[in-house]
């Protein structure tokens, strides 16, 4: 179980909460403002038209404004975010109640915003579009439409079929159908999508902690407050937040023996990304109980299969598409990238297979199907060996194997293992650190890495000016990000020994 609160002089749960609130607002307005400048636009957007965007983003000071604003606002949430959780004595009712505020106020100003840190929005448009207009998206790419560049979906986009399941695909099909296509109103209802992902996260998360005798208000802090998930989310309009909203309340049902229910969501999971499929076989060991043998197991498996497998036909056979979004498995997307220990491995290797005369990217292949191959084998092991009571760290584990042994690891990846392993668990040494850190890396990283700006400045080498406003957002927030480990007097005890939080025991 996890180990007790404290007892608490003088009575009070937390001090006053509202400082790092508002400075978490400031910081989402900042991010508001900047996106403005550098977010991203469909070419065919009549924002493109209004003074204020038009400084912004084509005259050199607005563009550098935007960066400093997007830059040092993300900062500023992370240091909410810390702060926030250093203001709490006893995790109760009233760290509850400021979490919920915290993420209403950092969270709102995210609805209204210019997509950030993606683009990823615009190709749902463009997908919906091809469902619209009578296309199977799972043969075409959204070069099939006419005018898809005006779409401002992303160029890999353009030949590559759909990942996604059958669920998000009728959404984007209504998501176009009611606007008519009309960028500003789909960005906006795709983020409605996102923030009803962001409400599922909110209810479960706490609920699932319940259950694994994890403190349910400090749950949601790490969760649904991080600034890593608001802006992945709300900001960077992923879908990844319903798939993950739905799993968790499917696991809940799952956990509290409505295992049917569960399965049905985890199941519409599936049918956003499907790459939730891994949380089955672990449904189906909860289902078949603690004391199971092998033969109760196999059944339990192949029940809990036939239920998702056929909800899943019958949603094929309604859309007419079947099971195409397995071929739209292996979709766009960079091939590796340098922070991921199997993608840096993968580019090392070809590197030096290259600089032999020979065919570097086979070998860096071989290295980025071994990385693989490990994940399913974790994933296998822990699906058949491990306690019945950690059962749900189990699944986290496997979950996180895929992860972090893919030769490229996405942010909103990383998103994806944050409710996981804070519902069973995340103690207040080393592997709240670590959460540190990755948070505070993959906001630097995000504020550097998208940034709408090539096709506006007035330069003569417009690779040189979006490398220039890379390195600029790269610095401002790593500057920010240093100074909240070694010389912020409030966040940097944080960093160097155990900070101000309850313990928390992983159990299950």
């Amino acid at each position: 179980m996890a180990a007790a609160a404290p007892a608490v002089t003088g009575g009070a749960e937390m001090d006053d909460p509202r400082s790092p609130i508002l400075a978490g607002f400031v910081g989402s307005m900042f991010m508001l403002a900047g996106s403005l400048g550098v977010g991203w636009l469909a070419p065919v957007s009549e924002l493109r038209r209004i003074p204020l965007f038009i400084w912004m983003r084509a005259e050199a000071a607005g563009v550098a404004l935007s960066i400093i604003l997007l830059a040092v606002g993300g900062m500023l949430l992370v240091r909410a975010w810390l702060r926030l959780g250093q203001k709490v004595h006893v995790w109760g009712a009233q760290a509850r109640s400021a979490t919920h505020k915290a993420i209403l106020a950092w969270g709102l100003p995210m609805v209204v915003c210019v997509p950030l840190f993606s683009r990823d929005v615009y190709a749902y448009i463009g997908q919906g579009r091809l469902m619209v207009e009578g296309f199977n998206p799972y043969e075409n790419g959204i070069s099939a439409l006419s005018n898809y560049f005006q779409l401002g979906a992303d160029k890999m986009w353009t030949e590559a079929p759909v990942p996604y399941g059958q669920l998000f695909l009728w959404i984007e099909q209504f998501v176009v159908w009611s606007t008519n296509v009309q960028p500003e109103a789909s960005v906006m209802l795709f983020r409605l999508v996102a923030v009803a992902g962001v409400v599922l996260c909110v209810i479960y998360v706490p609920k699932l902690a319940e259950l694994h005798g994890v403190n349910p208000h400090r749950a949601l802090w790490l969760t649904a407050a991080n600034p890593l998930f608001l802006t992945n989310f709300i900001a960077s309009v992923h879908n990844d937040s319903l798939m993950i909203g739905l799993a968790l309340a499917g696991l809940y049902y799952c956990a509290t023996r409505r295992v049917v229910r569960g399965i049905v969501l985890v199941t519409l999971s599936i049918a956003v990304k499907p790459i939730t499929i891994v949380f089955l076989p672990f449904i189906g060991l909860l289902w078949a109980g603690q004391n199971a043998g092998w033969v109760r197991k196999f059944a339990f498996w192949a029940l809990t299969a036939g239920i998702s497998l056929g909800l899943l036909v019958l949603m094929g056979l309604v859309n007419g598409f079947g099971f195409g979004w397995i071929s739209g498995l292996s979709a766009p997307g960079s091939i590796a990238i340098w922070y991921a220990p199997v993608g840096l491995i993968g580019m090392i290797v070809g590197s030096l297979a290259n600089s032999f005369g020979l065919d570097g990217s086979v070998f860096a292949g071989w290295v980025f199907n071994a990385g693989k191959l490990l994940a399913v084998g974790i994933v296998a092991w822990l699906i058949l060996r491990g306690d019945y009571d950690r059962l749900m760290r189990r699944l986290t584990l496997g979950f996180a194997a895929i992860v972090l042994l893919a030769p490229i690891i996405q942010s909103w990846y990383v998103v994806w293992l944050i409710p996981l392993f804070a519902v069973t668990g995340i103690r207040n040494d080393w592997q709240v650190k670590a959460l540190y850190f990755v948070v505070s890396f993959f906001m630097i990283y995000a504020i550097s890495d998208q940034l709408e700006v090539f096709p506006y400045l007035q330069a003569d080498d417009l690779g040189f000016a979006l490398t220039l406003a890379r390195v600029a957002a790269a610095v401002t927030g790593l500057l920010f990000g240093l100074y909240l480990i070694f010389w912020d007097p409030s966040t940097k005890r944080l960093f160097r020994k155990s900070g101000d939080l309850v313990v928390e025991r992983p159990v299950i």
